[in-house]
């Protein structure tokens, strides 16, 4: 698998080849697909737009995908195993506008190595690292300051507080609607074993599908967040002992780990995780969720 990878190696990076993710939550594809459409949608034109955006914009959990061959030769099939990736999303990307991933190559087993996606003029898309085995330093999220905010700061988000539960759920994900939803959406980085056999026997589950079983219920973080236009900051993903397989069982589980603040946003930090039949944890996820204030009746006539 990773003797098939296409790449340039400079510097010690491992640059990946210019990627035209699409933006398949549009209110356009959503419609195409029969899927319900989502009011205040940051992935629709005109939406985004009113808010500043140049566009709907690509979901941030796309992305992940584009990086799994640069990562599977920077870290070997192990990455699938007990490896990480853990972005923090910087500029917004419109449908089909062209983008690479670039990891940088482990001096030895076990380093935490830079990463990042660029737009094809150079402009940072997500910075972050990437790992596999367990390293010394703490990623890219996990070394940040959550900056929690003052209850008394938050509209949106008011009433949510860290340690608040996340919906939990039991779920498995089907090969064969998978492989269905694969073929009429390729991905960026279509690996064979998404479809079919794997090393670990049956497919896996491809990154961005994971953060999509990963995330949040709809009710999570109160009633006001559903009045405004959402977007992914951040998204980590650490195997444990993964990976993550089609026809397997999971419980799956979270909590809040902060609330913030931001001239333009209010946002929450979560970690969720897919624990296995054995009470293993297989994967877990932190992810930044932001609102935008300018989209909520809450914020009215500014702040």
């Amino acid at each position: 698998m990773t003797g098939t990878v296409a790449y340039t190696e400079r510097d010690g990076l491992l640059v990946g080849p210019l990627r035209t993710p699409h933006n398949r939550a549009s209110s356009a594809a959503l419609a195409r697909s029969g899927a319900p459409l989502p009011a205040h949608n940051i992935h629709d034109d005109t939406t985004a737009q009113s808010l500043g955006f140049r566009g709907g914009t690509v979901a941030g959990s796309v992305h992940l995908d584009q990086f799994v061959p640069l990562l599977l030769a920077a870290f070997s099939d192990r990455w699938f195993e007990d490896g990480s990736i853990s972005l923090q999303f910087r500029n917004a990307t419109v449908d089909a506008e062209p983008v690479r991933a670039i990891v940088g190559r482990p001096e030895a087993t076990g380093d935490q190595v830079a990463v990042r996606m660029e737009r094809d003029d150079g402009l940072l898309v997500a910075e972050g690292t990437a790992s596999a085995g367990w390293q010394a330093g703490p990623t890219h999220l996990h070394a940040l300051d959550l900056r929690a905010a003052s209850p008394s700061e938050l509209r949106l988000l008011a009433g949510v507080s860290p340690g608040a539960p996340i919906s939990s759920r039991s779920s498995t994900v089907d090969p064969d609607e998978q492989r269905r939803r694969l073929e009429a959406a390729p991905i960026t980085e279509p690996l064979p074993w998404y479809t079919g056999p794997s090393p670990w026997g049956p497919s896996i589950v491809n990154p961005a599908a994971i953060v999509q079983l990963l995330r949040n219920g709809r009710g999570d973080f109160g009633p006001h967040v559903a009045d405004a236009v959402g977007l992914f900051g951040a998204i980590e993903l650490r195997f444990r002992s993964g990976p993550l397989c089609c026809g397997t069982p999971y419980e799956l589980s979270g909590e809040v780990a902060a609330v913030g603040a931001s001239p333009k946003t209010e946002y929450v930090w979560y970690d969720s995780r897919a624990v296995d039949r054995d009470g293993e944890a297989v994967v877990t996820m932190r992810m930044q969720l932001r609102w935008m204030k300018a989209s909520s009746p809450l914020y009215a006539g500014g702040d």
